[in-house]
């Protein structure tokens, strides 16, 4: 099981946490970083700081969410060594985990349900990387980091 990061913005927080429970449940270690409260809150800031975790290897993946998803993922991509997709449906979920090798998920709570979120996550964490000829392209995005 893996270890996974969790954190969002305070327009997310009821989904963070119903996705930390869910994901526990299914035996992987959660280190939610929060936030707590629904105190307004900069997206970035939360972004950053599970991309940092997750290119460390403190943790294996990443799941962030802010309101649509876009802000934090954009965020958590600053940083070298994250391929962090934003998903609204299991297809896209799979996807950028066998063909992009991607270790963070970004969800948009204004977006998607609970429901329909914790099938993304389990999408997103139950399908592994291809390789192959996507481990090339994969390659081709880490050389654009530097």
């Amino acid at each position: 099981m893996a270890r996974i990061v969790l954190s969002s913005d305070h327009a997310a927080i009821d989904l963070r946490q119903a996705i930390a429970k869910h994901i526990a449940e299914k035996g992987h270690e959660v280190e939610d970083i929060g936030p707590d409260t629904a105190e307004s809150t900069h997206y970035p800031k939360h972004g950053e700081a599970a991309a940092r975790k997750v290119a460390s290897g403190d943790c294996d993946l990443g799941i962030v969410v802010c309101g649509t998803g876009q802000g934090i993922m954009m965020a958590a991509n600053k940083v070298d060594g994250i391929r962090c997709g934003v998903c609204q449906d299991t297809f896209s979920a799979r996807m950028i985990r066998a063909h992009n090798d991607a270790n963070m998920l970004a969800l948009g709570a204004r977006v998607v349900g609970e429901g329909l979120a914790l099938e993304v996550v389990d999408a997103f964490l139950d399908t592994t990387f291809e390789g192959g000829r996507h481990a090339t392209r994969v390659d081709m995005i880490k050389a654009i980091e530097g």
